[in-house]
């Protein structure tokens, strides 16, 4: 898979200490991924669960908005796990993700409130990727991002293209009502900082290629099984819980050390 020829003049940006590892394992990931000679090579689901808090780095965790306000995500605010997905509509790997993967994982997680995904447009291929990827951003003010984001990713959507009247057929074909107010969003200014403040994010975990994945800051890159990711998703889950049981056990007994029972207060 191609990687983005203005990454060079990227700084990653200073997350925390461990985003220096986290940029070069997403990186190398990326690379085993999507290597097309030695597709054997790929993350295998061993990797992944060998240990459930391997490889996870919690600066990367914390880029999860988990904003209700947020109309390129869906599922649950306050599901245990989200997937942030770094990606672009004119990348065929994307694009078999969105077709292959993503629906079986909606169907699993998001729809029982386990999963929540948050997406970023990380434009990498050009004029055409930065033009998609506003106009998705437009049709989501309409509350129709993941439609459009399915018409863009049909089989052979990429392949026609993406100039300004496909951009237009593609919303009305995800039921953006107002074509027109789609056309300024996609053109105006609030489109376009906020596809770079995605862009700038992805870059600065060290992301080279698309997609890339963050699961509970777990690093995760390219069009990997359904297995995959299920897996991750289900360690993270499970880390969660275990958190919050963990949690829920010592703020009980320091209420019991406090001198308090479950009836003072009746």
């Amino acid at each position: 898979m191609p990687t983005p020829t203005t990454s060079s003049s990227r700084k990653p940006l200073l997350y925390g200490t461990g985003v220096v590892l986290a940029a070069a394992l997403l990186g190398f990931v990326s690379y085993r991924a999507t290597a097309p000679a030695d597709r054997s090579s790929s993350t295998s689901v061993a990797e992944v669960t060998a240990d459930p808090g391997a490889g996870v780095f919690p600066e990367l965790a914390r880029l999860a908005r988990r904003d209700p306000a947020d109309k390129l995500a869906q599922g649950p605010v306050d599901a245990p796990v989200v997937l942030i997905e770094y990606a672009d509509f004119k990348c065929g790997y994307c694009g078999k993700f969105a077709r292959d993967t993503e629906p079986a994982l909606v169907k699993k997680y998001v729809d029982n409130g386990t999963l929540r995904i948050e997406w970023r447009n990380f434009p990498i291929f050009g004029a055409e990727s930065e033009a998609v990827a506003r106009a998705a951003w437009a049709a989501g003010q309409q509350g129709r991002f993941w439609q459009f984001h399915a018409a863009a990713y049909t089989e052979g959507a990429k392949e026609k293209g993406f100039g300004k009247d496909r951009l237009k057929a593609l919303a009305k074909e995800a039921g953006v009502r107002d074509i027109g107010r789609f056309v300024r969003d996609a053109d105006g200014a609030a489109a376009s900082a906020a596809v770079s403040k995605d862009q700038e994010e992805g870059y600065g975990i060290g992301a080279s290629s698309t997609p890339s994945f963050l699961i509970n800051g777990r690093p995760l890159a390219g069009a990997q099984p359904v297995e995959v990711f299920e897996q991750a998703i289900q360690a993270a889950a499970d880390k969660a819980a275990n958190t919050k049981d963990a949690k829920g056990e010592s703020g009980s007994k320091g209420s019991k050390g406090s001198g308090g029972s479950e009836g003072a207060d009746k």
